[in-house]
């Protein structure tokens, strides 16, 4: 407590440390199939699966990948969107002691190529509608092993997919006859230690190589544990038989992988599977549940979703049990609306290095708004000076967090220069600048390569997003420095309008004169109809740097 003096403010039912069985990530869903074998695991699109016939499926999957010759150590690419084949891939690679290798659906050949390359993928696992990428990449790479599916296979009342309709190139495997072609139940008889590595999580790169965080059967045990935990009173109060999670996020990315998935599948919730995030898509699926206990998810996912038209009708202050919001901060005009709405949510800070968990909201304890709030269980948090990174900093200073605790990464993958240069001693360096008030909260100022230094100040950017989420008019925004000769660096806004709004730059500018000091306020402003955006919805400020920093060298 003295180290962890935030641990004051833990709900009373969270622990300050936790006993982590020492098993395989895989195994945790097996409480859940013993207690209810016969309750949906899986919903996608009305098609359910039970727990007891998901496990089925895993395990004679692991036997199918097992005779074509995957072994322990091996890494297996998974190219899949949220879709029950994804999760039934997922737990047979790690049932072997292999690695998954999460790979976006959306990348191009020559991005899959870098990775594929960069982790010597021996395994892909894919779906129909990109290979018109795979096909050209396994002309530049080998892949021994390529396994195809098509989504529809997993919903009732679509004819299913043969190898000659997928026009499957000779050598490659149907993911459907593999698993009908297997009777095998028995669990692989292959020991699996807690720090073998289990998933390699690329980070989001934008130029270059992204780098692949590995993460270990002990750090997916934790963060299951953890999570299921730390929202202790969400499971408590919700009989297993109701409980569901919507299940929006991707799961090739580890806050879908760990926030859903896992949790549903230690927690005994059915995952409603959602490979894509269309609005009023989104919103006829909505309608047709009662309820929804957990809605893990995104800011602007989240601001879609509340402000709909059909959001008053839907009642979703009750149809949503309890929502999450990861992977960017929520602005507080945004906040405000959840809570008038007497809608429960949760906001927190992770990273892909630690299984996307950290620090967060206590569930009934103080919150504050704009905080990323106190470390979780068996976690230590440091801030320490900017440029140095050696100095704690004193508190109510800008300091970069150093995170130590079961959550974080083993290393990156084939990178042990990286690996060095943000693991020390047991620390990682993040390269998040926070804050630390007078009761141990932490609120994240920027990222540190965010950060904008113009005329010698520093300027945080996200302080300036804060401001422009309250204009009323405003659906989007970000602000990035740009080069300036003067200034070393200016303030630049990109916008997009609510629909039906028109806004201009002298009302930007003015609105932004009565809240910002003036060497923070923006001397540009540019309006688009989009930003860009990551698969979970972050907007990508460095992508819109970039394109700014390529304008100035033109």
């Amino acid at each position: 407590m003295e180290n962890r003096p935030w641990q004051r403010h833990y709900d009373y039912s969270v622990p300050t440390t936790i006993r982590y069985p020492r098993i395989p990530a895989q195994l945790l869903m097996q409480v859940s199939v013993n207690a209810y074998p016969n309750k949906a695991a899986l919903n996608f699109y009305g098609t359910e699966t039970t727990f007891w016939d998901l496990r089925t499926q895993i395990l004679r999957f692991a036997s199918a990948l097992g005779s074509l010759g995957v072994q322990k150590g091996e890494r297996v690419g998974i190219h899949l969107p949220t879709c029950p084949q994804y999760v039934i891939s997922y737990h047979a690679v790690l049932s072997l002691g292999a690695i998954a290798v999460n790979l976006n659906p959306m990348y191009t050949s020559a991005e899959l190529k870098a990775l594929v390359s960069n982790t010597e993928i021996t395994t892909l696992i894919t779906f129909d509608m990109v290979l018109p990428n795979i096909r050209p990449l396994c002309l530049e790479v080998e892949i021994p092993r390529v396994i195809v599916t098509k989504v529809t296979d997993y919903i009732n009342g679509f004819e299913k997919s043969t190898p000659a309709e997928l026009e499957l190139e000779e050598g490659w495997h149907h993911f459907s006859l593999l698993i009908d072609n297997s009777s095998d139940t028995r669990v692989p008889r292959i020991e699996i230690l807690p720090e073998d590595p289990a998933l390699i999580q690329f980070t989001g790169g934008t130029t270059g190589i992204p780098k692949g965080a590995v993460l270990t059967h002990a750090n997916l045990v934790a963060a299951t544990l953890q999570i299921s935990l730390w929202g202790g009173e969400i499971g408590r109060l919700t009989p297993p038989e109701r409980r569901t999670v919507l299940a929006v996020l991707p799961y090739f990315h580890v806050y879908g992988t760990i926030v859903a998935m896992s949790w549903a599948l230690f927690n005994c919730a059915t995952q409603i599977l959602v490979p894509r995030f269309e609005l009023d898509e989104f919103i006829g699926l909505l309608a047709g549940f009662e309820e929804i206990t957990f809605f893990p998810s995104v800011p602007t996912m989240i601001n879609a979703v509340i402000n709909h038209p059909k959001a008053q009708e839907l009642d979703l202050e009750r149809r949503l049990l309890f929502l999450n919001s990861g992977a960017a901060p929520m602005p507080v005009e945004l906040i405000d609306q959840v809570r008038d709405m007497g809608m429960n949510y949760s906001e927190g800070w992770g990273m892909s290095e630690t299984t996307s968990l950290g620090i967060s909201n206590p569930l009934l304890g103080l919150r504050k708004v704009g905080s990323i709030v106190i470390p979780w269980p068996d976690t230590d948090v440091r801030l320490v000076d900017v440029d140095e990174g050696k100095e704690d900093v004193p508190q109510g200073q800008p300091g970069e967090i150093l995170i130590r605790s079961p959550l974080v990464m083993k290393e990156y993958w084939a990178n042990p220069e990286e690996t060095a240069a943000q693991l020390k001693d047991g620390w990682l360096y993040t390269g998040d600048i926070a804050v630390r008030d007078k009761d141990d909260y932490f609120f994240i100022v920027d990222r540190k390569k965010d950060m904008i230094i113009a005329g010698g100040y520093n300027i945080y950017p996200r302080e300036i997003d804060e401001v422009l989420y309250q204009h009323p008019k405003i659906q989007d925004a970000v602000a990035v420095g740009i080069p300036d000769e003067y200034r070393g660096e200016t303030v630049k806004d990109f916008i997009v309008p609510k629909v039906g709004e028109t806004l201009t730059e002298a009302e930007v500018s003015e609105f932004c004169n009565e809240k910002l000091a003036a060497y923070k306020r923006p001397k540009i402003v540019e309006f688009r109809k989009e930003l860009p955006k990551s698969a979970v919805g972050k907007i990508l400020r460095k992508v819109l740097r970039d394109e700014e920093a390529a304008k100035a060298k033109k």
